[in-house]
């Protein structure tokens, strides 16, 4: 069990660290669909660097329970939000999207809480 808890653990982390990095970047696919969705762009490092933040977390987790909980609360919590946001966009097609990252920190969580 404790291999697969590591396992969807470091997935989570790469996505969620993959999604922090390509705000922080500014990839042209993410800044259309943040400039449709109306996220101010002044909220846009901020974004990122929490999806970076919890996805050391995440990493960090594996050692330290504690700061993983946290962490994988944070970016749950994170993603949902981003799918209310969509949502409330009417881009209703794109709601998959920030659920597809939130289902592996929801994984590890559950993992987490069962080693």
């Amino acid at each position: 069990m404790r291999t697969a808890q590591i396992v969807v653990t470091l997935l989570a982390a790469l996505m969620a660290g993959f999604s922090g990095a390509v705000l922080l970047l500014r990839a042209q696919w993410i800044v259309q669909a943040l400039v449709e969705y109306r996220v101010p762009r002044s909220w846009w490092t901020w974004l990122g660097l929490a999806k970076a933040a919890g996805a050391v977390g995440l990493v960090v987790g594996l050692f330290v329970p504690v700061i993983g909980v946290l962490a994988g609360i944070g970016l749950v919590l994170y993603f949902l939000g981003a799918a209310l946001t969509v949502a409330r966009a009417r881009v209703y097609a794109h709601i998959p999207f920030p659920l597809v990252y939130a289902a592996p920190v929801a994984g590890a969580l559950v993992l987490g809480a069962l080693v």
